[in-house]
């Protein structure tokens, strides 16, 4: 492996752009399977992106099986099938420890992490197996320009770059998608496709912290709750059918049970970030607002059943106090608040119908949201080329032969977890083995 010299019109045999996840992995197993195999990458060093992920540590897939990286992804999670057939969870793990970097599940949440807690870790795995591969890795070097070469009847493809014009018979985009654009993901792999032909559904932001307006959630600035179930909720969704795809009600968009994260600009957390996707899809979020149910495991009617003994046991006790089992109490002041009860309220001052407004705010606590913190904070990218442009069975283009396509540049996108790592890395072992 090393920086190829400044030449014109270099001939390959395939050319990988995009030295992240998925095309480290692919440069090298295509070298490995005997291809003449050129890496580019735009930035200094390869795995940029690698190097940030889970708070620098790397959560590189999750601890389920084929079925559970599939349906953290949706609808678009039936595209993975034939990938995860061809490297799923355990299969990657084996490959990373086979590298040295041995993993540990976290508990509680699933997620697979090197057992250094290292991203550094998987970086140099990745690029330690593209060397012994033969692969050439162009560092420093961006694409400009990617086109078919019509120049003979074979029609591979010419690559312009910061240093030269490259040909190639056969080629692969792992250009990823636009979050965390300082490292080097901005979206070129979009503007080159879509000159070859292919649909973009339009990028937005996935798994991104939420901002909210309401000075409320910022007075709760470094508040988690670590199990709380959110609803973002569109008051105007009146379509059924959509609602019956989703299995929920017309006007949930999508729910997420997992920990939330009071923060100065809104929130955060995992479910935060997971159910972001909806927020970033419309164009005024200011018209959703969610709906956390802080006792996910409390029922509306045992609640309510809670408060009212609370307010028969001792009536000059302040009913605030039931809450603390659960929460912190400037939780349960902002229930109280959003229920319209003053929070010095003692049992015995308790009405019939502020006991149900409690439950109520309880079990859907209201936060308008006012969008999300952008690309600048996003892990991934939702939207990118479209899926029935692209065979699931080889990852190949079905409009351009020989183009093939991995990771992030396609449209899916899937919750946090490690999920979308593995999907990295399964679209590319799939599409290196089909070139």
């Amino acid at each position: 492996m090393s920086q190829s010299p400044t030449t014109n019109d270099e001939y390959w045999d395939v050319i990988v752009v995009g030295a992240g996840a998925a095309g480290l992995l692919a440069a090298a197993r295509l070298a490995e399977l005997g291809k003449r195999t050129l890496l580019l990458e735009k930035n200094r060093k390869p795995g940029v992106k690698i190097l940030i992920s889970g708070g620098t540590r790397c959560n590189l897939t999750h601890d389920c099986d084929e079925r559970g990286i599939i349906a953290a992804f949706g609808s678009a999670g039936r595209f993975l099938h034939s990938p995860l057939a061809a490297l799923g969870p355990r299969e990657l793990v084996a490959l990373f420890e086979a590298e040295g970097v041995k993993t540990y599940v976290e508990h509680g949440t699933g997620k697979i992490f090197p057992l250094s807690d290292r991203a550094v870790d998987v970086v140099d795995a990745l690029v330690r197996r593209l060397k012994r591969s033969g692969a050439t890795l162009a560092l420093d070097e961006a694409v400009t320009d990617v086109a078919r070469d019509t120049t003979d009847d074979d029609a591979g493809f010419r690559i312009i770059t910061s240093r030269r014009t490259l040909t190639c018979e056969k080629l692969l985009i792992a250009s990823g998608g636009k979050s965390y654009p300082g490292c080097g993901t901005t979206g070129d792999g979009y503007r080159w496709l879509a000159e070859m032909g292919h649909t973009i559904r339009p990028p937005r932001p996935a798994l991104v912290p939420l901002t909210s307006d309401e000075a409320w959630v910022r007075d709760l600035t470094g508040i988690a709750l670590p199990d709380v179930l959110v609803r973002v909720i569109d008051p105007l969704a009146t379509d059924p059918r959509a609602a019956r795809r989703r299995g929920l009600p017309p006007t949930v968009m999508i729910e997420r049970r997992s920990a939330l994260l009071f923060t100065h600009f809104g929130l955060s957390g995992p479910a935060a970030l997971d159910v972001s996707r909806e927020v970033t899809k419309v164009t005024n979020p200011r018209a959703l607002h969610l709906a956390v149910d802080c006792l996910p495991d409390v029922a509306a009617a045992a609640l309510d059943e809670r408060l009212q003994q609370a307010a028969t046991a001792d009536g000059r006790r302040q009913i605030i106090g039931t809450f603390d089992e659960f929460f912190p109490r400037r939780i349960a002041e902002a229930i109280f608040r959003q229920a319209g009860v003053p929070a010095d309220r003692r049992g015995a001052e308790l009405s019939k119908t502020e006991r149900p407004a409690l439950v109520q705010a309880a079990k859907g606590l209201e936060i308008r949201v006012s969008g999300s913190r952008g690309y600048a904070k996003a892990e991934v990218t939702a939207g990118g080329v479209a899926l029935d442009e692209v065979d699931s069975r080889t990852m190949e283009s079905k409009l351009v032969p020989n183009l093939y396509l991995a990771g992030e540049v396609l449209d899916f996108d899937g919750y946090i977890g490690g999920f979308n790592f593995q999907a990295a890395f399964s679209t590319a072992w799939l599409a290196a083995a089909s070139m």
